[in-house]
C-alpha cells in the first residue's frame, strides 16, 4: 500500500487521477493539498507517531508530492516517538531544499518505508524529448538554452533554485526560495525586453524522488506575459502537468516548448 504525502499545487491530484486505486492521502498541517481531502493530517512534532500509524495501516511505500512550507517546531508538542528524530529534523529545517528532503526521506526509510518518486508512480508525468509545439526554437533560443543550462547547474551548488530566464545569453532572472512564478513575475513587473527563454532542470546531483521541477499551463501564461519566446525543460527531469493544455497554451500564445536532452 502506498501513502501520498500531499502538499499544495496540482501534482498530488494528478498522481491520484493516474492510479488505479486511491493511495492513502496524508498531509502535514499547514501545507494541506488544494484539491484533495487527506485521510490523515499530521504535525511534524508527531512525525514518529505518524509513521507508526502508517505501519499499522499496512503502508509500505511513500510518495512525496506538492509544495510544503517549513513549519516552526513547537518543542512542547514533540511526542515521545518523535523525540529521537529531533536532531535530524532540526538539521533538515536549516538545510537547503534538497538537503532537507534527503534528511526527511532518510527518516522514512529508517522506519521501513520505500520512498518512490512521483514520476515512478505515474511515469507519464514526464514528456519525451523534442518540441511538441508549432513554434520551434531558433538559433538564438538554442544559445540562450545552453547558457541557461549552465546557470542552473551553477545554482545547484548553492541549492537555491531550479530555473532561470536568459535573454541574449544574459541571465535576467533566477529562481530563489520564492519559486518560478515569483521569478517570472519579476520580469512581468519590469518589462525591459522581448525574447529569451526560461530554462528549468533538476539540480545537479538532486535526489529525484522528491521536489522534481514542475510546470503547468499557468507557467506558460506567465512566461508569455514576461515576454519570453519559449520554455526549455530538461527531458526526463521536469514534470509537466496538464500536458495537452500546456502545449495548447504555448501554441495559442506563440511560445515553443522544448524538452531538451541533458547536456
Amino acid at each position: 500500500m502506498i501513502a501520498l504525502i500531499a502538499g499544495r499545487g496540482a501534482l498530488p491530484l494528478e498522481i491520484c487521477n493516474r492510479l488505479s486505486e486511491r493511495p492513502l492521502v496524508c498531509a502535514m498541517a499547514g501545507s494541506e493539498p488544494d484539491a484533495l481531502d487527506p485521510e490523515i493530517t499530521f504535525r511534524l512534532e508527531q512525525l514518529g507517531s505518524f509513521l507508526a500509524r502508517l505501519t499499522s495501516a499496512g503502508v509500505t511505500e511513500i510518495c512525496l508530492a506538492g509544495a510544503v512550507s517549513r513549519p516552526a517546531i513547537d518543542p512542547a508538542a514533540i511526542d515521545a516517538e518523535t523525540l529521537p528524530m529531533v536532531p535530524v529534523l532540526q538539521a533538515a529545517l536549516g538545510a537547503g531544499d534538497d538537503g532537507a528532503l534527503r534528511a526527511i526521506m532518510e527518516l522514512f526509510e529508517s522506519a521501513g518505508f520505500a520512498v518512490r518518486a512521483a514520476h515512478d508512480v505515474a511515469p507519464d508525468l514526464l514528456m519525451q524529448p523534442g518540441v511538441p509545439t508549432r513554434i520551434q526554437p531558433g538559433e538564438l533560443d538554442k544559445a540562450d538554452a545552453a547558457r541557461g543550462t549552465e546557470i542552473v547547474a551553477a545554482m545547484s551548488a548553492a541549492d537555491i533554485g531550479q530555473s532561470c530566464a536568459v535573454r541574449s545569453r544574459q541571465a535576467v532572472a533566477v529562481e530563489t526560495v520564492f519559486g518560478t512564478d515569483w521569478m517570472l513575475e519579476t520580469l512581468i513587473r519590469r518589462p525591459d525586453g522581448q525574447g529569451g527563454v526560461m530554462v528549468k532542470a533538476p539540480k545537479t546531483g538532486q535526489d529525484r524522488r522528491a521536489d522534481l521541477p514542475t510546470i503547468g499551463p499557468a507557467t506558460v501564461e506567465k512566461a508569455a506575459a514576461a515576454g519570453l519566446s519559449g520554455i526549455v525543460l530538461e527531458a526526463g527531469g521536469v514534470i509537466v502537468l496538464e500536458q495537452e493544455a500546456v502545449i495548447a497554451t504555448c501554441d495559442r500564445l506563440g511560445l515553443f516548448l522544448w524538452l531538451r536532452d541533458a547536456a
